[in-house]
């Protein structure tokens, strides 16, 4: 049994951290630079984002390495460091996790289609699979496939991921919302996507991003009518709002944890936060998770 599992068995319901990006962007990052590139460059401030999430209390935290795959870094120049990048991305994390803390491995789309021919199969394989390769090397328990909206290559990743010697990988999916409709960005719906992960081996279900704590509920009750995976949410702090020139994130720390035990009602085994949430979300999240921990 991986990590991830003995840990949800043992605690039922687990707190992730919350967003890297924003947190970055307040440190110094901007736009047009690698954000992975600074687990070489500015080790110390990646660390800093991890050890405010783990003080605050989320039992899992995640790697600076989002666009960590070969065909992403290739952007930047960075080909050649994909396997240096990844695994000075898990160590930073593992660093600040200590022994009580899980660390999964950050693994994002690279926005490349192969139906589109700009990539072919083959290139997303290897590029995932060194990938995974350092996130293991650096120490990371298991993986997650986070803000997919493809399966093709969802399923690339967690065949490579598979191959660099996980045994728990997280695949999560996130999704548009029309009326109160929601489907990726291909089109698929919640109930495929439970099938499609089910069926290829993830050991959890998830979605993040695109959509606030407000409008998490019902994947999450679309996802359990149709498969027994846990599931987990990393949502945003609602859908941003430009404000005097700055995008405002609406739904606050005490918003979100008011949101804490619909979702935790619906089935989630994870929550956690993405773009906009911060290390008080998080703290605020893990109270309502306390609270709730000894009746599940």
């Amino acid at each position: 049994m991986g990590k991830l599992k003995e840990k949800l068995a043992e605690k039922k319901i687990l707190v992730s951290d919350g967003a890297w990006g924003t947190e970055l962007q307040k440190l110094g990052f901007t736009a047009g630079e690698s954000p992975e590139l600074w687990n070489l460059e500015k080790p110390e401030l990646v660390e800093n984002v991890a050890t405010g999430y783990v003080k605050a209390g989320a039992d899992i935290i995640e790697t600076n390495s989002f666009g960590g795959s070969s065909v992403k870094l290739a952007h930047y120049g960075l080909k050649e460091k994909t396997f240096e990048i990844n695994k000075a991305a898990a160590e930073i994390s593992r660093r600040a996790a200590g022994s009580e803390v899980l660390v999964m491995g950050s693994v994002g789309p690279t926005g490349k289609f192969i139906m589109m021919g700009d990539v072919t199969a083959d290139e997303l394989y290897d590029g995932f699979l060194e990938q995974a390769q350092g996130l293991k090397a650096g120490g990371a328990d298991f993986i997650i496939i986070e803000t997919f909206y493809d399966i093709t290559e969802a399923e690339i990743a967690i065949k490579a991921s598979k191959e660099a010697g996980f045994d728990d990988i997280i695949c999560s999916f996130t999704y548009d919302k029309a009326g109160d409709i929601f489907n990726t960005m291909m089109g698929i719906n919640p109930p495929e996507i439970a099938s499609f992960v089910e069926s290829t081996g993830g050991t959890v279900l998830g979605t993040n991003c695109g959509n606030g704590f407000a409008d998490m509920k019902s994947i999450v009750e679309q996802y359990k009518a149709n498969t027994n995976l846990p599931v987990l949410v990393q949502a945003n702090a609602g859908i941003p709002l430009l404000q005097n020139d700055e995008l405002v994130y609406p739904e606050t720390p005490e918003i979100v944890e008011s949101l804490v035990p619909d979702l935790l009602s619906a089935g989630v085994s994870i929550i956690g936060g993405c773009c906009g949430t911060t290390p008080e979300h998080t703290k605020r999240i893990k109270g309502a998770v306390n609270k709730l921990r000894r009746f599940v």
